[in-house]
C-alpha cells in the first residue's frame, strides 16, 4: 500500500484534522479594486487568486502574498510526493536532507493566517466594517465553490476510474454528499482527496468572520484575538478528559487562532508600516523550530494542535512584514514573475494535486521502483510538472473565470462575447 496514509484524509479511521498532514489553502476573493470594505485582491490567502490590487480602489497590491500561496502550494505537492516515497509516517524514514518535507501540515499555518490576512484588510481600512455580511457569503461561494465541485468530480472520476487514495476506501454516495456540502471534518467517508479536508475548515471560518470584526469594533483587535485564544486553548485542555469537548478537536479549532491573528496582522496596515516586523517574525518562530528539532516528527505530529497555536504570532508578523516590504529579499524572490504566476493559479494546485500525484505513483513510479530516493527523485521529476501543468488548465476553466467574472450574468456575458469573437464570420 502507498505511504500516502489515512492522515491526509477524512475518513472516520483518520486522526483529528490536528494531526493531519495535508495543508489548507485560502480560497479569498481577488480583484483589481472594490469598495471599503470588501474583502480580496493580492493581499489574499486563498491559494488561488490573480495579482492584483487589495482592497478599495486605488490600493496598491500589497507584494509578495501571491508568491507566499504560490510556493506554499507548490510545499503541500512536495510533501504528498515525500508522503508516496518513504512508509512509517509520522516517524521521518527518509534521508536527512528531506526531512523538511515531511512538515507539510505547516503550509495550514500559513494559509490559514493568510485568510484571516486577507480577508481583514479592506475590513480594517473601513473601521473594521464588513459591508454586508450577504454580500460576503454570496462572494466567498462564488469564488471557492466552482472550482472545488470541479475538483471533487475530477478526484471522485480518478478514484472510481482509476485508484482511490491510499488507505481509502473506494468513495461512496456518502462521500458525494459529505465532500459536496463541506462536511467532511464533521461527518467521516472514504476520501476521493487527501487535501479536501481543509477547505471544509476553511469554509467553517468564513461563518466566524462577521463575528471576529464584531469583536474588533466592541473590544479592539488585540482584545479579540485574545479571546479567541483563550477559548481555543481551553478546548485543548479539556480534551483529553472531556468527550464532548474532544470530538471538537475534529474541526481543528486551534486554526481560528491562526486565522484571528491574520485578522490582527491586517491592523497593521492601518498605521505606518513597521521596519523591525520581520526581526519580531523571526524571534517569534526560532524557538518553535528548535523545539520541533530536538522533539522530532513523531512528537511533533502528535501536538500540531499547540504547536500551531504556537507559531500563529509568527505567522502572523510574517505576514504583516510581507505586506510591508520587508524583508526586502524575500519579498524581492516571492514577486518575481515565476512565483507570482504560480500563485495565481495556486488553488487550483491545491485541488487537484493529489489524484494525480498517486495515479502516477500507483501506474508509473511503484511498479518499477521501491520506496526510497529514487521513488522520491523520479515523482518530484513527474509527478510536480504533470500537477502544475494540469492545474494551469484546471483554472483557466473552472477558477480563473470566477475571479474575473463576479457573478453569472457577468460570466454568461462574458462567454458569449467569447463565442461571438471565435464564430467564424459569413457572407
Amino acid at each position: 500500500m502507498d505511504s500516502v496514509t489515512s492522515a491526509t484524509a477524512g475518513s472516520p479511521a483518520d486522526p483529528p484534522p490536528a494531526s493531519r498532514t495535508g495543508s489548507s489553502p485560502d480560497p479569498a476573493t481577488t480583484a483589481p479594486s472594490r469598495p471599503p470594505g470588501e474583502t480580496g485582491g493580492a493581499a489574499s490567502g486563498e491559494v488561488g487568486g490573480a495579482p492584483s490590487g487589495v482592497g478599495g480602489a486605488g490600493r496598491a497590491r500589497l507584494g509578495g502574498l501571491d508568491g507566499i500561496r504560490g510556493l506554499a502550494a507548490l510545499f503541500v505537492v512536495l510533501h504528498h510526493c515525500w508522503l508516496l516515497s518513504f512508509p512509517g509516517f509520522p516517524a521521518d524514514t527518509g534521508p536527512g536532507w528531506a526531512g523538511w518535507l515531511l512538515y507539510g501540515h505547516f503550509a495550514v499555518v500559513v494559509f490559514i493566517t493568510l485568510s484571516g490576512f486577507s480577508l481583514a484588510v479592506s475590513p480594517a481600512r473601513a473601521g473594521w466594517r464588513l459591508g454586508g455580511v450577504r454580500r460576503f457569503a454570496r462572494r466567498r461561494a462564488w469564488r471557492i465553490l466552482p472550482p472545488y465541485w470541479a475538483a471533487l468530480a475530477f478526484s471522485l472520476a480518478v478514484a472510481w476510474l482509476l485508484v482511490p487514495q491510499p488507505g481509502q476506501p473506494v468513495p461512496t454516495g456518502r462521500t458525494v454528499v459529505v465532500y459536496g456540502l463541506l462536511l467532511q471534518d464533521v461527518f467521516g467517508s472514504p476520501s476521493p482527496n487527501g487535501a479536501l479536508w481543509s477547505i471544509a475548515v476553511e469554509a467553517q471560518l468564513y461563518f466566524v468572520f462577521p463575528l471576529l470584526l464584531l469583536l474588533v469594533r466592541r473590544l479592539g483587535a488585540w482584545a479579540m484575538a485574545g479571546a479567541v485564544t483563550v477559548v481555543v486553548a481551553a478546548v485543548g485542555v479539556l480534551a483529553a478528559s472531556v468527550p464532548a469537548v474532544a470530538t471538537l478537536m475534529r474541526l481543528t479549532p486551534q486554526f481560528a487562532v491562526l486565522f484571528a491573528a491574520g485578522v490582527l496582522a491586517a491592523g497593521v496596515l492601518r498605521g505606518r508600516p513597521r521596519a523591525f516586523l520581520h526581526w519580531a517574525a523571526a524571534g517569534a518562530a526560532v524557538p518553535v523550530l528548535v523545539l520541533i528539532v530536538v522533539r522530532g516528527s513523531v512528537w511533533t505530529v502528535a501536538n500540531f494542535f499547540w504547536v500551531d497555536l504556537a507559531l500563529a504570532p509568527a505567522a502572523g508578523l510574517l505576514l504583516a512584514a510581507v505586506a510591508c516590504g520587508r524583508p526586502r529579499p524575500l519579498v524581492r524572490l516571492l514577486d518575481t514573475r515565476p512565483v507570482r504566476a504560480l500563485g495565481s493559479f495556486s488553488y487550483s494546485l491545491y485541488l487537484v494535486h493529489a489524484p494525480i500525484v498517486v495515479a502516477l505513483n500507483h501506474f508509473l513510479v511503484a511498479p518499477l521502483l521501491g520506496p526510497g530516493v529514487a521513488r522520491l527523485l523520479v515523482l518530484l521529476a513527474v509527478a510536480v510538472p504533470a500537477s502544475v501543468v494540469f492545474a494551469r488548465g484546471f483554472a483557466a476553466v473552472c477558477e480563473l473565470p470566477f475571479q474575473r467574472h463576479r457573478s453569472a450574468a457577468a460570466l454568461r456575458v462574458a462567454v458569449r462575447e467569447r463565442l461571438a469573437a471565435v464564430r467564424p464570420k459569413t457572407g
